[in-house]
């Protein structure tokens, strides 16, 4: 499964992309707000193994993101169900998630490949609404979520952090 875009490939994960994930997982600014800190080596492969288990048992799941121009891994994005247990209001939706090396942050990258899953996610799932959480202070990521259509419906302790949860019903994508 490949969705493009005009500036991206985004694709399910293959042996080959490990040393790209372990590049984006182990980027300090890329992961600060989401992992608190780098990933292992280890922890890249597992984390890669849950991504590919998802398309295999769920039919969705996260893809690597591409950069067209440099043929380059630059991020994930993609829906998936991490059972984080966050309540009724969240868990039993399909979770929207990306993240981006910290070199092409601020150029619209996230967005165009959210959009791009969410369609697609629709168009074959048509789930009733997809759910996400954010750090409260992760400004730019909550800037995409609001384009995606994304609203605030709570708050949520999360790994020893409070982590906002949002929810998007589905609708044309703005």
């Amino acid at each position: 499964m490949t969705i493009e875009t005009p500036r991206l490939m985004l694709r399910p994960h293959r042996l080959d992309d490990y040393e790209g994930c372990c590049f984006l997982t182990s980027d300090p600014e890329a992961v600060r707000t989401i992992f608190q800190q780098p990933m292992t080596r280890e922890e890249t492969w597992h984390r890669m193994l849950r991504f590919v288990g998802h398309w295999a048992l769920l039919g969705y799941g996260m893809l690597l993101v591409e950069e067209k121009a440099s043929g380059r891994v630059v991020g994930e994005v993609g829906l998936a169900d991490f059972h984080r247990g966050l309540g009724d209001d969240f868990d039993p939706f399909p979770e929207m998630a990306w993240m981006l090396s910290f070199d092409v942050h601020g150029r619209g990258y996230a967005t165009e490949a959210a959009r791009a899953i969410l369609h697609w996610m629709e168009a074959t799932f048509a789930p009733e609404r997809t759910v996400c959480i954010i750090d409260p202070e992760n400004g730019p990521s909550l800037r995409v979520a609001e384009k995606l259509g994304f609203h605030p419906f709570g708050k949520a302790e999360y790994k020893h952090k409070t982590v906002l949860k949002l929810r998007r019903f589905a609708s044309p994508l703005r």
